[in-house]
């Protein structure tokens, strides 16, 4: 083994110029880790890589990392040059033994800034640092740095963009930025979940993805929902990670959000004149609507102000009775789209419970989408959520159904009558089609995995007639998912105490209890 100090010289440069080979031969590497042999048994090289995996043996850390640490120093306190190749070489291997060191994420910011260095090799760096340490803050801060670069050269500001179009730059670029945008979001969201899959409960990393999705996704109603999709899965088998169900309360806030938004953007009558904007939306926070004010009634809505439908059918407020006049405020595609995510968030929420007793990160979060839901209805409806004289939140259960409109994509002859009658339709209500088309998607995505459960059921001449009525029922409406309700709740939280035998279980059931009748039946 080195001993004196230029044998130590001598071997670390070696071990560098063996790192860099490595990633020369094998550009595929993903993973990094350190190989326990507390000294040196054969002359080799320490270095080792198998198929696309780095390995480092643990017995030259003690001369690497001290060497190439000093190094570092005495190129920022001016006593010693290095130039651009070594520069790479020692903060490359800096980081990836110490990644929170952040004098070499500093000066890796300098080479990138001056156009020394790629962003993608800095980005895949990090990614290789995340592999051994996920739970590095200097590499996420430092990752969040490197992607606002990206993000203003995908993206940039407003003088810009209008010099590009005047350059004949317009649509070819903005279709290629939006790719890359679209690449660099997929990637991100890869090592988010790997290293939330190294770390338990890793806050950084979870924090990073909401990050990502404010920056790079923003207002993105499609994305959003693909990410609440994902995650069910992931929360599935980690039913104790709390950063996790925390993501998913992120995505819920921010999906309703994006809905309530879109509708009160439909029911504008007139729209400002648009400015030139990045591939992705706008991240400013939504102007409320004026439903949502809980000083102020509901808006009377005229027919041409109804919600329209994704295949272009006319509304059926012209023709059908006034909801008030029966007693229930007319439902809107807004209304029924938020209804299905806390639907399906609380369907989930109690598979999970049933079938993982004894996990509080469970209770915590059906606690909290229950009261996002209550903090939604009492914004929406505030006579309703505080008890006011009509049936509200806590017995909305036991409300009979109100007349609703159909589901978007059911029966376009209804909008060809009111076409031929003079009745506004989708088509001609200018710039509501856009903005309702997403709140249309949201409100489409459960019917198609409701409705291709309907099975296949029967046999013999019977059988033939039950296709034909199921067939004909998925070209109706699906009738609407009971939305969350207190009843419900309590009745939940009765059946787990009477059946369950896990005194953890049963201790969370009963403080869940105590909160529904402390904070929301008050």
């Amino acid at each position: 083994m080195a001993e004196s100090e230029e044998e130590v010289d001598v071997l670390v440069q070696r071990v560098m110029k063996d790192i860099n080979n490595a990633f020369k031969r094998n550009p595929n590497i993903d993973e990094i880790g350190l190989i326990p042999c507390p000294e040196a048994r054969y002359n080799r090289s320490p270095i080792v890589l198998v198929e696309n995996k780095l390995g480092v043996e643990s017995w030259c850390v003690k001369f690497l990392l001290p060497y190439v640490h000093n190094k570092l120093l005495l190129y920022r306190q001016r006593k010693q040059w290095l130039d651009r190749e070594a520069l790479i070489d020692v903060t490359c291997t800096l980081l990836l033994l110490n990644p929170d060191f952040t004098t070499a994420w500093n000066v890796r910011k300098e080479l990138l800034q001056c156009g020394l260095l790629s962003a993608d090799k800095d980005l895949y760096l990090g990614k290789l640092a995340l592999t051994k340490f996920p739970k590095s803050p200097e590499t996420w801060i430092h990752r969040r740095w490197v992607l606002q670069q990206l993000h203003r050269e995908v993206c940039p500001g407003v003088g810009e963009r209008k010099e590009q179009v005047d350059g004949d730059r317009g649509d070819a670029e903005d279709t290629q930025h939006s790719e890359r945008l679209r690449r660099l979001l997929q990637e991100e969201m890869r090592v988010c979940a790997d290293a939330a899959g190294r770390y338990p409960s890793n806050y950084n990393a979870w924090s990073h993805r909401i990050w990502v999705l404010q920056h790079l996704a923003k207002g993105n109603l499609k994305i959003l929902h693909d990410e609440l999709s994902s995650m069910r899965l992931w929360v599935s088998m980690h039913v104790s990670d709390h950063s996790g169900f925390h993501y998913r309360q992120f995505l819920l806030k921010a999906l309703v959000r994006e809905l309530s938004q879109s509708q009160s953007q439909s029911q504008s009558s007139s729209h400002p004149p648009q400015q030139p904007q990045c591939p992705t939306l706008s991240s400013s926070p939504p102007p409320p609507s004026s439903s949502s004010s809980p000083s102020s009634p509901p808006p009377q809505r005229s027919p041409a102000d109804s919600p329209t439908q994704a295949n272009g059918e006319a509304s059926t407020l012209a023709t059908s009775p006034a909801p008030e006049a029966l007693g229930a405020p007319a439902p809107t595609p807004v209304t029924a789209a938020v209804s299905q995510l806390f639907h399906d968030e609380m369907e989930l929420c109690t598979d999970l419970i049933e079938s993982y007793p004894g996990h509080e990160t469970l209770w915590c979060h059906r606690r909290h989408v229950f009261y996002l839901w209550y903090q939604w209805k009492q914004g929406c409806d505030p006579g309703q959520a505080n008890g006011g004289g009509s049936p509200g939140l806590l017995n909305h259960a036991q409300e009979p159904p109100a007349p609703a409109h159909p589901r978007p994509g059911c029966g376009p002859d209804e909008a060809e009558m009111a076409s031929a009658n003079g009745q506004p339709t989708d088509m001609e209500v200018d710039g509501k089609a856009e903005a309702e088309a997403e709140v249309a998607e949201v409100c489409q995505l459960s019917d198609g995995v409701k409705q291709s459960s309907c099975g296949s059921g029967g046999g013999g001449s019977s059988g033939g007639c039950y296709a034909r009525d199921t067939k004909r029922l998925k070209r109706g409406p699906t009738p609407p998912c009971p939305p969350p309700s207190l009843p419900a709740e309590e009745a939940f939280v009765s059946s787990v105490l009477a059946s369950c035998r896990s005194p953890e279980q049963r201790r969370f059931a009963a403080s869940y209890r105590r909160w529904l009748g402390s904070v929301i039946g008050h």
